[in-house]
């Protein structure tokens, strides 16, 4: 099912998937575009390293609560954005836990703690891609924002948050839940929120007004600069995914937050 009139002001090829699960099973609502091709994930890849963790956390392998960055910064911390690094290596930095700092060297640094600087490719080969058989996607770059592969995957991807088969829910449900939701802090390219709540690597909406328009305060998600989103919500059991030809700018800004609520009414409706 398609519906081009949906997706009417998004430039470039887009394509998306609004799906919702009925007692597990997956249910597509509405799709476009070629949910085949391999794309540019960007940020979109920290969802997959976040759920990454969640598995390094069920086998015991690695806690939330570990010293994992510098200045005492735990995995909590660098996953949330809380740990006060900034946005890349040698940016300023902040006290731990003070302030919400979009730190992509933050999720770098995570990685490298439990690969010990080694393949983050056949890490997240290993927890994550292979396990939920998304066999067009591969980390090609940086953990933070390097993965290429499908629509169809990233559903995928979706579908393994929603629907945590892969994982025990008592842990999705710790990393989906804010993390000292009081912080202030900014989300790129829609300013700054007080307070700006996230997660162990999903974004968490809260009250904030922007890309996730009016969905619930508990919805959960990422964005990136690829113009690549994902946007969930466990109780309501609906998502959507989508990539882009074209990157994130003033377009997106504008037509995302009317868009995202649309499609959660389709969502809902069907």
């Amino acid at each position: 099912m398609s519906s081009a009139s949906s997706i009417v002001g998004w430039p470039g090829s887009p394509s998306y998937v609004v799906f919702r699960l009925v007692d597990g099973a997956f249910v597509t609502v509405e799709e476009s575009g070629d949910l085949e091709e391999r794309r540019e994930w960007a940020s979109v890849s920290k969802m997959a390293v976040a759920l990454a963790f969640c598995v390094e956390v069920d086998w015991g392998l690695h806690a939330i609560t570990e010293n994992f960055g510098p200045r005492g910064a735990t995995l909590s911390n660098l996953l949330s954005h809380s740990s006060g690094l900034g946005l890349e290596e040698g940016d300023p930095v902040a006290p731990v836990a003070t302030k919400r700092i979009y730190s992509n060297f933050g999720i770098d640094n995570a990685v490298d703690v439990v690969t010990k600087d080694g393949d983050a490719a056949q890490w997240l080969e290993d927890r994550v891609f292979r396990g939920f058989g998304m066999n067009d996607t591969r980390l090609e770059g940086r953990p933070s924002a390097g993965v290429i592969g499908s629509t169809k995957d990233l559903a995928r991807l979706a579908v393994a948050w929603l629907r945590p088969d892969g994982i025990v829910k008592e842990t999705r449900d710790r990393f989906i839940k804010p993390f000292l939701p009081n912080l202030d802090g900014t989300v790129p390219g829609f300013g700054r929120f007080t307070p700006c709540p996230w997660g162990l690597g999903p974004e968490v909406r809260g009250d904030k007004s922007h890309w996730m328009g009016d969905w619930p305060p508990e919805s959960f998600g990422h964005f990136g600069q690829s113009g690549a989103l994902m946007l969930l919500n466990a109780q309501e059991q609906i998502g959507l995914v989508a990539t882009s030809t074209e990157n994130f700018g003033p377009w997106a800004v504008s037509l995302w937050p009317r868009w995202t609520s649309e499609m959660r009414v389709v969502a809902l409706g069907s």
